[in-house]
């Protein structure tokens, strides 16, 4: 039986790879021998001989460099997903990049509850009038529809307008402007419907959105007559319309915009939807550290453990005269596998410490012990 055996030696050459992601790079050509000569030692060359050749350290060596390029950009990929999602797919690698974090994905999010609420998002609303009838409470919503040209099962109305005052006429003083004989004297001053008991404060966004609410909401209660009821496509309003009331606007949104789960996805682009798609490649070797190296030899040793396992499988036993020798191929395999388990949790775990995350918790921490620790420290008097 004429078994190859492993001549002690090497000679790597551009193509000796089954993908030839590293060929090039001359780090790799360097340490592709020195790794073919540490692994065949490792595995007890040259008083053990070993059934293999130069090829298959080498596929090894390329398989363990690519695995820990994959391990660490789709831990990277992961880590920034939410700044890559919706980019151009045709942006350049971002290997030696340093990604920018951004709230693009997290305002897509947002659009479908501002589009809800009409303050934005990525659904048209559309606006309307309803002609009234003095003396008619009930409107039938799908001879509207049918006027605005759209299918009354596509129609959701969003809001109904009345003929009232905006709540801003009487923001600085909810009496302004009800008949105490002051409006068109502050008119002639250029103030409006003010009173003159206004103060022109700086105050708050938020307390200008909270006064403006809270005005609406008394409109709501103390004046809610002004109403309406509204079930499938049938409109029902209160009070019953008078002569005056002639017409009633309406503001409504197509279903299927705001159905449609492609709706924020530019037309003629093709964009980042998902983490096979972010432009991460293999890594270049040269720049990989000894950290990574180290970590690389070691799982390439896995690989050969491996290879040398299946590869004695095929001659479990060789007969010799008057008895047999058995390979350890078992013991290779389940060896390599158990290895190959460990490092990768070990590398998976030296990644998670220095997630952004772990990095602010570190360092929130280390500022806690040191404010501390100089709480301690007694403070220097100055005499003189």
């Amino acid at each position: 039986m004429n078994i190859p055996i492993w001549p002690g030696s090497s000679s790597f050459s551009s193509g000796d790879t089954p993908f030839g992601f590293y060929d090039t790079d001359v780090s790799f050509q360097q340490d592709a021998d020195r790794f073919a000569l540490f692994a065949s030692q490792r595995l007890g060359y040259p008083i053990v001989d070993i059934e293999l050749q130069d090829i298959n350290f080498y596929t090894a060596f390329e398989e363990a460099i690519t695995t820990y390029g994959n391990e660490l950009y789709a831990y990277q990929a992961a880590q920034n997903f939410l700044s890559f999602q919706g980019a151009p797919t045709n942006i350049a690698s971002a290997n030696n990049s340093l990604p920018q974090p951004n709230m693009a994905s997290l305002i897509r999010l947002a659009d479908q509850y501002g589009a809800e609420a009409g303050v934005g998002g990525n659904v048209t609303w559309y606006s309307g009038s309803i002609p009234l009838i003095q003396g008619q409470q009930n409107y039938d919503l799908t001879s509207f529809a049918a006027q605005q040209g759209i299918d009354p099962a596509e129609l959701e109305i969003k809001r109904i307008f009345y003929e009232a005052p905006p709540a801003i006429v009487r923001y600085f003083d909810p009496y302004a402007g009800t008949g105490t004989g002051m409006t068109q004297l502050l008119d002639s001053f250029g103030f409006g419907g003010y009173s003159p008991a206004i103060n022109f404060l700086m105050m708050p966004l938020n307390f200008d959105l909270a006064k403006l609410q809270a005005i609406e909401l008394n409109d709501m209660v103390r004046r809610s007559n002004y109403s309406f009821e509204l079930i499938n496509n049938s409109l029902k309003i209160f009070p019953i319309p008078a002569e005056r009331m002639t017409e009633m606007w309406v503001q409504y949104i197509k279903k299927s915009d705001r159905n449609n789960p492609y709706a924020a996805t530019p037309e003629g682009v093709d964009v980042i939807t998902n983490i096979s798609q972010v432009p991460y490649t293999n890594p270049v070797y040269s720049q990989i550290n000894s950290i990574g190296r180290q970590w690389i030899f070691e799982y390439s040793l896995s690989l050969v453990k491996e290879i040398l396992g299946y590869v004695r499988g095929k001659y479990a036993n060789i007969p010799i005269p008057k008895a047999e020798i058995n390979m350890n191929q078992g013991d290779l395999i389940t060896a390599a596998t158990a290895e190959k388990n460990l490092l990768l949790t070990r590398l998976r775990e030296y990644f998670n410490e220095t997630s952004r995350q772990k990095l602010l918790e570190r360092r929130v921490s280390e500022a806690d012990s040191l404010q501390k620790e100089l709480n301690y420290t007694p403070w220097t008097i100055f005499v003189g």
